[in-house]
């Protein structure tokens, strides 16, 4: 199986086999692309920016919409990078500050919704087995592509992640509650609503934003204890992330509070690091 995959996916992994340094002349130069020749998304960037930052200046916007552009090409090769990675590597590169709060509630007999974001390196998630006990899960959206979907598979369950399909989540973390499975269970919970989906509406930089019903359900249903992963990075390629607590109470039922919790955190971990999160994507519907 592994020979299999390093055939199939081959110049993704000898990509990976390049020590970081030289993978960055890639990303930076990926970016040169991105930004100076194709101009990628720079009107939503800027859209954006502009909308949870109003008191920043035009070259403010610009300079903060370059910075982002940059580090979004480098997580990218980072990302690649998780093919190959050793463990020594990973505890150089990837500190989790406060794993004692996880173990805390495992030794307790509680699971765990971890309630993330698009936020810092959120791919390098995918280490966190090395860094809990039990059983951890992340929902995804499958890709069109299907190579390039099992691609992203094998890099986020390299070291033991249960990649369950989003449109499967509830049932699967629900059968394992009630199998007494503990379990950390990642739930990206940032996107915007499409459609039909459940959605409730709160403030987030000021603006009306509709966030995803999905992850205080399911942490309702299995009395899971919920936790916010905020990523800070000390330099280019190592990051630390601490876990912030959300709620370890029960969650009324149709109560939002631990989605408003959230996009609090969220908005204040976006704040110190503005250059870490997302701004390529279309969240406020304001954005056209």
């Amino acid at each position: 199986m592994a020979i299999h995959y390093k055939i199939k996916y081959a110049p993704i992994y000898a990509l990976s086999l390049l020590p970081l340094p030289f993978l960055y002349i890639i990303s930076d130069s990926v970016y040169i692309i991105l930004y100076y020749l194709i101009g990628y998304r720079k009107k939503v960037i800027s859209t954006n920016l502009k909308i949870a930052f109003p008191e920043k200046s035009d070259e403010e916007i610009r300079e903060t919409g370059k910075k982002f552009l940059r580090f979004f090409c480098t997580m990218m090769i980072e990302s690649a990078k998780t093919l190959t990675m050793s463990e020594k590597s990973i505890n150089n590169h990837f500190k989790v500050k406060n794993p004692e709060l996880i173990q805390r509630y495992f030794d307790d007999g509680r699971s765990i919704t971890l309630y993330t974001a698009h936020q810092g390196n959120w791919e390098w998630l995918a280490f966190l087995p090395k860094f809990v006990p039990h059983q951890v899960t992340s929902f995804y959206q499958p890709l069109s592509n299907s190579y390039f979907d099992g691609l992203m598979l094998k890099i986020r369950s390299r070291f033991g992640v249960e990649c369950i399909p989003s449109d499967k989540g509830y049932r699967t973390i629900t059968k394992m509650d009630q199998e007494e499975i503990l379990t950390l269970n990642i739930i990206i919970g940032d996107q915007r609503p499409k459609g039909k989906s459940s959605s409730h509406r709160i403030p987030f930089f000021g603006k009306e934003t509709n966030f995803l019903i999905g992850a205080d359900r399911i942490a309702s249903k299995g009395k899971h204890v919920v936790i916010f992963p905020a990523f800070t990075r000390t330099k280019r390629g190592y990051y630390e992330l601490e876990f912030k607590l959300i709620t370890d109470q029960p969650i009324p039922k149709n109560n939002f509070f631990v989605i408003d919790e959230y996009a609090q955190q969220l908005e204040e971990a976006i704040k110190s690091a503005p250059v870490m999160w997302l701004w390529s994507h279309k969240r406020w519907k304001q954005v056209k």
